[in-house]
């Protein structure tokens, strides 16, 4: 990958709109990474870049459940040059949009412009790989469930906003035993400037997959606790094993939905339409689902924002439920 064969490519491991990610050997230390490499031909895919590295660089301390980016690369053509938070951010932003403007192109690797980002390497696939490979188990999605609860909080304290949270973007790590989850892809991430709470800045663009997507965000004005609600249908989908298939990639993905006749309309959308709708928590089986997990849900999946919960009421939350806990045994 780059002049002093610092690593080295495996393999493909996943590919997407704006990028594809690889296997690869970090040849001093002979430890595995995950390599995305993000194209830099064209403005959209420059901004989507810049919105990760400034996202994850923002972060002053890792958080176990949240990808974690070792280093940043911008390659111009057979030169590889370091990204750092020391550089200052107006000077790398232009910096890659007057390469991209010049009309660069991929095909020639004289003058192929890259950005390569060089994160931890996550041996377990997405959550959506990994979850319908195993039967349902209430365990494994608590212990899920808390893990994101706390990544969302914990970017939302360092004013992240990803906007994207589905489970095509979580990644699941076994280095420490048990299964981690990684919040990854801050391609569509905001980094909120100011020292105020995180709910108080407000978005307008909207963007996002659909399925996941809050009301206010088809309407184009919403806050950080659209993400919340994306938690919300993430978590419902884990529990009671909700899919859909996506129209594009044909794929089965985890995520709740409303049907009116064949069609399925995202939970938002039908929201949007029809505000007063009550939510049939649970589908499928109430014994499937405590109570206190339903109320939760309900919360997060509140029409009005301002009656859902934020990140930090969640962590806390979540852990409080009954879901996913072992009974003691009663002794006579």
């Amino acid at each position: 990958m780059a002049t002093e064969a610092k690593y080295s490519i495996i393999g493909e491991v996943g590919r997407g709109s704006y990028g594809v990610v690889y296997e690869a050997i970090r040849n001093q230390t002979r430890s595995k990474v995950a390599v995305k490499r993000i194209p830099c031909n064209v403005p959209e895919n420059v901004e989507l870049a810049l919105q990760e590295f400034w996202a994850l660089q923002s972060i002053q301390k890792q958080h176990e459940n949240v990808i974690h980016l070792e280093e940043c690369i911008l390659q111009d053509g057979q030169a590889f040059q370091p990204i750092s938070h020391r550089y200052r951010k107006s000077d790398s932003h232009l910096l890659l949009i007057e390469t991209c403007l010049k009309g660069r192109r991929c095909m020639d690797p004289r003058s192929a412009c890259f950005l390569w980002f060089v994160m931890e390497f996550c041996d377990g696939g997405n959550m959506n790989e990994y979850l319908l490979a195993r039967g349902p188990d209430a365990q494994l999605n608590s212990s899920f469930m808390r893990q994101l609860s706390s990544a969302v909080a914990f970017l939302h304290r360092n004013h992240i906003v990803h906007r994207d949270l589905k489970t095509d973007n979580i990644l699941i790590s076994h280095r420490r035993g048990s299964p981690m989850v990684k919040v990854a892809d801050f391609g569509l991430s905001k980094v909120c400037q100011g020292k105020g709470n995180v709910n108080q800045h407000r978005f307008s663009s909207a963007c996002g997959s659909n399925f996941y997507m809050a009301p206010e965000v088809w309407e184009g004005h919403y806050t950080a606790k659209a993400d919340i609600f994306a938690l919300g249908i993430i978590f419902w989908a884990m529990a009671e094993r909700i899919t859909f298939r996506d129209g594009e990639t044909e794929k089965e993905l985890l995520g709740t939905y409303i049907c009116q006749g064949k069609e399925l309309i995202p939970l938002g959308e039908a929201l949007l339409e029809n505000p007063t709708m009550k939510l049939p928590i649970p589908l499928k089986n109430k014994k499937s689902m405590p109570a206190d997990l339903c109320k939760l849900l309900h919360e997060m999946l509140a029409f009005n924002p301002k009656e859902r919960l934020d990140a930090f009421q969640l962590e806390v939350r979540i852990r409080q439920i009954s879901y996913g806990k072992k009974r003691k045994r009663s002794v006579s």
